[in-house]
């Protein structure tokens, strides 16, 4: 049985493997085809965080395959009436896939490690694998071939970047993080990305126009997190220089396309010239996240060992 907690246990040939499967259904479902694939299957989204991509695209998703989702908020009670070790071994008797959207890694991990079903990262504080395996997947639909390519992150190096850097890296991909000192990533992921993609091609910098401007990705995420609330104020100050603008926007190549996981915080990250301009692909982004997610639930459940 396989979990996906973090992109640092799966393997290049594993990735390309959802992304054949993803292709696939998403095309059927293009033609009008949702193909069973996963009858009586039941999907639970167990989540601590609010949501709009990761539940719609996992309860979508498990529905066009033939199965079904239950939704789990904090009303059930996880991590106060019972131990998270009880919760996941109870839970798991009664549905095939578990979701887990949590403030805590550590909370994704323990779910996984005591859980008799595969568990899926919905979002962490230090991963978001399925987002990365979106956008990647979007940028193959609209580059082609991804090795040698280039992607520029702009903003904190938080668990979107670390996601992305590291899916970048297991598909030959060059990845530039442009970051203040004290935002950029730390050293244990540094040495976890090195020993994972030991040969990733990887630029940080606190220079946003020497990020962007070999780029044919510019992507770039809020700049305060769920659970950062209390820094917002100061986060804006310190990110300012790093917004995601047109006049940064003519230092890339002809041709780059605009990225962002949303929500986007309108005229603080990015703005709405960019935002909303021909070479933004965010909405296909978001579209990919069932696609991928679909191919993602197929693997786990009916190859992955």
């Amino acid at each position: 049985m396989r979990h996906l907690t973090s992109l640092v246990d799966t393997s290049t040939a594993e990735i390309e493997r959802i992304f054949a499967i993803s292709a696939e259904l998403k095309q059927k479902l293009q033609q009008g085809i949702r193909e069973p694939v996963l009858p009586g299957r039941v999907l639970a989204l167990l989540f601590e965080k609010p949501s709009l991509r990761t539940r719609s695209s996992f309860e979508a998703g498990i529905v066009h395959l033939g199965g079904s989702s239950l939704y789990l908020g904090v009303d059930t009670g996880w991590q106060k009436r019972e131990s998270n070790a009880d919760f996941a071994k109870v839970l798991s008797q009664y549905v095939d896939v578990i979701v887990a959207r949590t403030f805590r890694h550590e909370t994704v991990l323990e779910l996984a490690q005591h859980s008799t079903c595969p568990v899926i990262n919905g979002l962490s504080d230090f991963s978001h694998p399925c987002q990365a395996l979106a956008d990647l997947f979007t940028m193959r639909e609209h580059l082609g071939d991804l090795k040698g390519k280039t992607v520029a992150y702009l903003g904190d190096g938080n668990n979107v970047a670390r996601s992305l850097a590291l899916c970048c890296g297991k598909l030959g991909v060059r990845f530039a993080l442009a970051a203040p000192r004290g935002y950029q990533f730390d050293g244990p992921f540094l040495q976890t990305l090195t020993n994972t993609v030991s040969k990733l091609d990887l630029l940080i910098t606190e220079d946003p126009v020497q990020a962007v401007e070999k780029a044919d990705v510019i992507y770039t995420d809020v700049w305060t997190s769920m659970g950062q609330e209390a820094e917002s104020a100061a986060r804006k100050e310190i990110f300012a220089s790093f917004q995601v603008n047109e006049k940064l926007m003519s230092r890339a190549p002809s041709g780059a396309l605009f990225m962002h996981c949303l929500p986007a915080h309108r005229g603080e990250e990015v703005t709405d010239g960019v935002l909303d301009s021909p070479i933004s692909v965010v909405i296909p982004q978001a579209g990919n996240r069932m696609h991928v997610q679909k191919g993602l639930l197929v693997w786990l459940l009916s190859e992955a060992k």
